[in-house]
């Protein structure tokens, strides 16, 4: 039997957050996580560049995080965007702000900043355990779990549960802690995902190609950015941010010259000749790119003569869709461990002792740097959590 000041269970960024705090106070920390390496999830969006948080005003990065922002807001303001900046500065890696506000690490991936992470972990004593799989709690109040040794069984006095969502699977996070945490949880549903559509057989050539300076809305949410065509429908950081409008069934509708008021692409549709063909008039006229071409015939037709009709229809295409993708290819999840299960610090109420974080709790964000800064704030704030309730176990002691 193990018996650590503090286990985490996950060895993503919430998880090591939560390690990092306690050890770097001196405490004993066991790490255990179910794959054969840590940070599998952390590696695998450093391969887009590793967009760490985002630079804005504090009211607009805490509102990013929809109605979850209320009690996820003090985390935020204690270890928001420049924090994080200052996090990966002093792991030796620094980092660059983007035109759009987006900080990333000059290397632009994540296996440098990760692997300066667990060594400091290492030099701090943390200890590491891969192929570990949590299969409950033990009678005694333990944990237990199956690994390449056989069944182990760790008492800590505190315990962080950083487990993740239940996307990428194969990555580690399946979702399936929700059946013995004890704790009442929101059903999990995809976030930042794509949306499915059948195209007609005139499409397929046009799938890979970005579709680029258009607006899109689904409800109250609106967004800008790209997006690109594919067999399975449409996917991208664009309609990601559409998320929890998508995945409940809105339709999506984009503007297809955002720039331009329907006035001003009337007065442009109308200087071309009428002669002209449907294509050439979306060429000429409006500059459609031939994407944008080919899903206007797809989603608008017929499409009206008239040139202030046509340059109404083009600021607002609904594209017909048939909701969200699986969730297992999600980039994060809604859903989870709901906050009136937590106190504060983030301990579950029913299990003193117990702390969570990271996506297994039930909030949720666009890309863009929301993500990854939510996980480290809620991983800080379980770490501070156990480690006063270490500190005053031990007082109780003395």
């Amino acid at each position: 039997m193990s018996r650590p000041d503090a286990l985490v269970i996950g060895a993503g960024p919430a998880g090591l957050m939560a390690a990092d705090v306690l050890s770097a106070a001196g405490k004993q920390v066991l790490v255990v996580d179910r794959m054969p390496s840590p940070g599998r999830k952390f590696l695998m969006a450093g391969k887009s560049g590793l967009n760490l948080t985002k630079v804005e005003p504090p009211e607009a990065f805490a509102t990013a995080y929809g109605p979850a922002h209320t009690w996820l807001a003090p985390m935020l303001a204690a270890f928001g965007p420049d924090a994080v900046q200052d996090w990966a500065r002093g792991l030796g890696q620094e980092v660059f702000t983007g035109s759009t506000g987006r900080v990333f690490p000059n290397a632009m991936k994540a296996s440098p900043l990760l692997r300066a992470w667990l060594a400091r972990l290492q030099a701090q004593g943390v200890t590491l355990r891969t192929r570990w799989r949590w299969t409950g709690w033990a009678k005694d109040g333990g944990v237990s779990f199956e690994t390449p040794d056989g069944p182990q069984h760790v008492a800590a006095q505190a315990v962080i549960l950083a487990l993740g969502g239940a996307s990428w699977r194969r990555l580690g996070s399946d979702g399936a802690w929700v059946d013995w945490i004890g704790a009442p949880c929101a059903p999990f549903a995809p976030a930042n995902v794509g949306i499915a559509r059948r195209w007609s057989d005139h499409m397929p050539g046009h799938f890979g190609t970005p579709l680029k300076g258009i607006a899109m809305q689904a409800g109250a949410l609106r967004s800008r950015g790209e997006v690109v065509l594919s067999a399975r429908g449409i996917e991208g950081g664009g309609i990601y941010a559409l998320s929890p409008a998508l995945r409940t069934g809105a339709s999506l509708v984009l503007d297809l010259c955002p720039d331009l008021t329907a006035e001003d692409l009337a007065r442009r549709l109308a200087r071309v000749p009428r002669k002209a063909s449907i294509s050439a008039r979306l060429r000429k006229g409006a500059g459609l790119t031939p994407v944008k071409i080919a899903l206007v015939q797809e989603c608008a037709r017929p499409l009206p003569t008239s040139p202030e009709t046509l340059a109404a229809q083009l600021k607002a295409v609904t594209v017909a869709h048939d909701g969200a993708r699986p969730l297992d290819e999600a980039i994060s999840v809604a859903g989870g461990l709901q906050a009136q299960a937590l106190d504060a610090q983030l301990m579950l109420r029913d299990r003193p002792g117990v702390f969570a974080c990271g996506e297994m709790l039930d909030w949720e964000a666009p890309t863009g740097g929301y993500l990854l800064t939510g996980c480290f704030a809620t991983g800080r704030r379980a770490g501070q959590g156990a480690l006063r309730w270490l500190d005053q176990a031990a007082c109780e002691v003395r």
